[in-house]
């Protein structure tokens, strides 16, 4: 399914997206190198092993990016110009290798843009579960959308 037009969203529209995705020792350790992220916490066992985690987490930013990526299928793609930016973003359980994170998203608010004839900004709020439907991530995105184009 592509991405919906500005004009097709709705103050309160849910979904729940389809697509889910298990994270591994890879993702977390080719993220944290692509980033420049040394943080040991990530990439040491060694270490990790020392922490009350017992074991390496997840960078949190892949979670929010992972979590964002699962609900763009279903909302923005092909539609989407830009995000504006994010707020409001909290973790409040970690992320391991071999969980399972599948995200929600529900629209918060619509605004034609001022400016830029033909687009508006939609305020999603993105939720990430774990397997055991645990929160993992939450965030507030506004994103500039394209609405449905004149014929």
């Amino acid at each position: 399914m592509a991405g919906l037009w500005f004009d097709e969203f709705l103050v309160g529209q849910r979904f729940s997206h389809e697509i889910r995705r298990t994270v591994t020792e890879m993702d977390n350790m080719l993220f944290s190198s692509l980033t420049y992220n040394p943080a040991a916490i990530h990439i040491d066992h060694a270490y990790a092993a020392t922490t009350e985690f017992g074991r390496p987490l997840v960078n949190s930013l892949f979670t929010l990016g992972l979590v964002i990526g699962l609900s763009v299928q279903d909302t923005t793609l092909g539609t989407t110009i830009a995000n504006l930016g994010m707020s409001e973003t909290s973790f409040p359980k970690p992320v391991f290798h071999g969980d399972t994170i599948r995200a929600e998203t529900e629209v918060k608010a619509l605004r034609p843009s001022a400016s830029r004839p033909g687009q508006g900004i939609v305020t999603f709020e993105h939720i990430g579960l774990n397997q055991r439907d645990e929160i993992v991530v939450k965030t507030s995105r506004a994103a500039l959308m394209m609405a449905r184009p004149q014929a």
